[in-house]
């Protein structure tokens, strides 16, 4: 599934190009002080660790459920342009979550978001707890 076909990720207006979310700055997604507000920061980081596990565990896809569990988030400078997500799992944290799932049919694996803007400097920063279950 493309992030683009979840409505709520069109109505902030997040755009999908292969596996990357980026937020382009339009007055929609501006909080009071002309800065891309907090909680479209939070759903471009939310998203993004959510395509990237499709990405990384193709072949689960339309059999799992997966929830997110928790979430962690610290916003680091204001995002005053164009701001793009870049998720990341440790190796180790991939092994474990696939011999957990393997064993029990359900496990948890956090995924790490960062959101930089175009001149590479980082906004805001992420870690998303996903729990994920066999249908």
């Amino acid at each position: 599934m493309k992030a683009t076909e979840i409505p709520f990720i069109n109505l902030v207006g997040i755009e999908q190009h292969k596996d990357e979310l980026s937020l382009s700055i339009e007055t929609k997604v501006l909080n009071h002080i002309q800065t891309i507000h907090a909680a479209a920061q939070f759903s471009l980081a939310e998203a993004q660790s959510g395509i990237y596990l499709q990405t990384l565990f193709p072949e689960m896809e339309g059999l799992v459920i997966p929830l997110l569990r928790d979430a962690q988030i610290k916003y680091k400078k204001p995002a005053t342009q164009k701001i793009v997500a870049f998720p990341s799992i440790e190796e180790d944290s991939i092994i474990k979550f696939k011999e957990q799932f393997e064993r029990k049919g359900r496990g948890t694996i956090q995924v790490d978001v960062k959101i930089k803007d175009i001149d590479d400097v980082l906004t805001t920063q992420a870690t998303f707890t996903w729990f994920i279950q066999k249908i």
